[in-house]
C-alpha cells in the first residue's frame, strides 16, 4: 500500500476542512514521526514548477491549496463571464446557506442530499459565502454564511430582506412520501 498516495487522497478529500496530525496519524494508523515525513515528502513533490497544487498549514490543519503563483489564471476563470452565471446547484446551496446561517457543510449535503463542498468552493471564489467560525458539533467543522458581496449580487440590503420561503407547498404524492421519510419530527 502505497502511504503517500493514501495521504494525498485523504488530503483532496477532506477539501476546505483539511487534517491535523493527529487526524492523519489516528486514520493511517501511524505515528507522528512517520506522518510528518509523509507530509514532508509530498510537500517536495507539490513543489516541483510543474504542479498545481501545494500542501499548506493553515490553522492547525494541513490543506491542498493552489499555488500563489498561478493566482492570476485562477482569478480569470472566476470573472469569465460564462462562469458569472449561477447553477441551479450553485443557486441551491446558497439558498440553504442564506435562510440557514450559519450552516456547516454536513448539514447543507443533509439538506440537499449530495456532497456540496465543490459548490462551497465555488461560491466562495466569487466571494458569496464566507467560513464565519467553527460549529461546537463534534471535529468543530466551518460554519458558512453569506456576505455583503450576496447581498449585492441579489440586491438586497440586508439578509433579512430575502423573501420569505412558503408555508404550505403543495408537493405531489411521490415528493410529499420522500419528505416526509426524510424529514420526521421528533
Amino acid at each position: 500500500m502505497n502511504k503517500l498516495a493514501i495521504l494525498e487522497g485523504l488530503l483532496f478529500v477532506v477539501g476546505d476542512e483539511g487534517l491535523t496530525l493527529d487526524n492523519i496519524c489516528e486514520i493511517m494508523v501511524i505515528n507522528k514521526k512517520e506522518a510528518q515525513e509523509l507530509l514532508k515528502k509530498l510537500k517536495e513533490e507539490y513543489n516541483q514548477e510543474n504542479r498545481g497544487i501545494r500542501i499548506s498549514f493553515m490553522g492547525e490543519t494541513f490543506k491542498l491549496t493552489t499555488k500563489q503563483e498561478h493566482k492570476e489564471y485562477y482569478q480569470k476563470l472566476i470573472s469569465n463571464n460564462d462562469s458569472n452565471t449561477l447553477s441551479q446547484s450553485a443557486l441551491e446551496t446558497l439558498a440553504i446557506i442564506a435562510y440557514n446561517q450559519p450552516i456547516t457543510r454536513m448539514e447543507i449535503d443533509e439538506l440537499r442530499g449530495i456532497s456540496s463542498i465543490n459548490m462551497i468552493r465555488k461560491l466562495m471564489a466569487k466571494d458569496l459565502i464566507k467560513i464565519s467560525g467553527k460549529s461546537s458539533l463534534p471535529g468543530k467543522p466551518n460554519l458558512y454564511r453569506t456576505t455583503s458581496e450576496f447581498l449585492d449580487y441579489f440586491g438586497l440590503a440586508t439578509i433579512s430582506d430575502l423573501p420569505e420561503l412558503p408555508k404550505n407547498l403543495q408537493l405531489d404524492d411521490e415528493s410529499q412520501e420522500l419528505f416526509t421519510s426524510i424529514y420526521k419530527e421528533n
